[in-house]
């Protein structure tokens, strides 16, 4: 094994003190030490490779720089991944460095986790969530940190999540302002169903409501979380009477869109000239690459990584009212399937 640097060789080769090297190296050194001994301290530890123990200084100071960050499945998500890239920048930026953990969602790989993680002396923890949900915060998880992507239903907590109900709300405005009144919601089956499948509703009658229309049970159906279920739903809604059938459809995500343009063109219809579209997600690969490229409400990963983050470290004030938990606008991204609706 090769022998860590340490201060005493800095010392010896700089032919100085080890308290000498301790205040320069720790950028404590006061007009007492002369500049070219401080010159000859510094040109020594880089000569000599010395690298200072983080460790040990924690143990000394309370701070290591370091982060925990505890995710159940986000490192597999290509949308959600977008949190981690977005938190490491955050954590380097502010001098500290990034211990990602993914547990799978087990319970006891992240007990240990975090045991292992708080023996290692981290300054904080990030509990992170692959979507929107509300989560009981465990036991073994530290006062002060900060969950992405989720809500803790006890409070306690900072927390960020994207605002779902305000995103439908804009998706479903954008129709209504073409012309629509025929909107349909094309839900996800599955149970438990997501607490965003919850809040995309909410937003999408908040909107019939406030434009006047009055909500048509037929119009909200529900299909599995694919391609194949989108177009499964949408060709329900498609086959209805003419009079009945929607001009648009409000997707709770692009993939069900992406079945939907398959379902539009199986009864002879076209984006968007007969029937407009708006997903949900942003999602890469799908979103801008269908034909037309989607109108869709993108999620808010980046600017929720980061958030949670700069609350951790302090850079941000954590929430001081209500519940403590942040909604983050998830912005209307406008392309080319919403059109008026066609003449009947």
């Amino acid at each position: 094994m090769v022998r860590r640097v340490g201060i005493k060789d800095v010392a010896l080769h700089a032919g100085v003190s080890a308290a000498t090297v301790s205040l320069v190296l720790n950028g404590r050194a006061t007009t007492r030490i002369p500049a070219t001994t401080q010159d000859r301290v510094r040109d020594a530890a880089q000569h000599l490779g010395y690298a200072p123990n983080t460790l040990a200084r924690g143990l000394r100071t309370r701070r290591t720089h370091t982060i925990g960050f505890l995710s159940d499945r986000i490192a597999t998500t290509p949308y959600a991944v977008r949190m981690i890239e977005a938190a490491q920048d955050a954590a380097r930026e502010n001098g500290h460095l990034l211990f990602l953990v993914s547990t799978g969602g087990d319970a006891t790989a992240e007990q240990d986790a975090v045991e292992t993680l708080r023996a290692h002396q981290v300054d904080g923890f990030v509990y992170a969530c692959m979507w929107h949900r509300a989560v009981t915060a465990p036991p073994w998880i530290p006062r002060g940190t900060v969950f992405l992507d989720a809500r803790p239903v006890e409070g306690g907590f900072a927390a960020v999540v994207p605002d779902d109900r305000g995103g439908a709300a804009a998706a479903v405005q954008e129709l209504v302002d073409a012309g629509h009144v025929r909107i349909a919601y094309l839900d996800i089956d599955e149970d438990p169903l997501p607490l965003a499948s919850e809040l995309r509703l909410e937003g999408y009658l908040d909107v019939l409501t406030r434009a006047g229309i009055t909500p048509d049970p037929a119009l909200h159906v529900r299909g599995t979380s694919d391609a194949a279920g989108g177009r499964e739903a949408a060709d329900r809604l498609l086959a209805l009477p003419p009079a009945r059938r929607p001009t648009a459809l409000f997707c709770f995500n692009d993939r069900l869109a992406m079945g939907a343009y398959a379902a539009a063109r199986h009864h002879g219809l076209a984006v968007p000239a007969d029937l407009s579209v708006v997903g949900y997600d942003d999602q890469q690969l799908i979103a801008a690459e269908l034909d037309p490229p989607l109108t869709t409400v993108a999620l808010p990963h980046h600017e929720m990584g980061r958030w949670a983050v700069e609350v951790l470290l302090g850079v941000r004030d954590r929430p001081a009212d209500g519940d403590g938990v942040v909604l983050m606008p998830c912005p209307l991204i406008r392309r080319e399937s919403v059109g008026p609706p066609p003449a009947r």
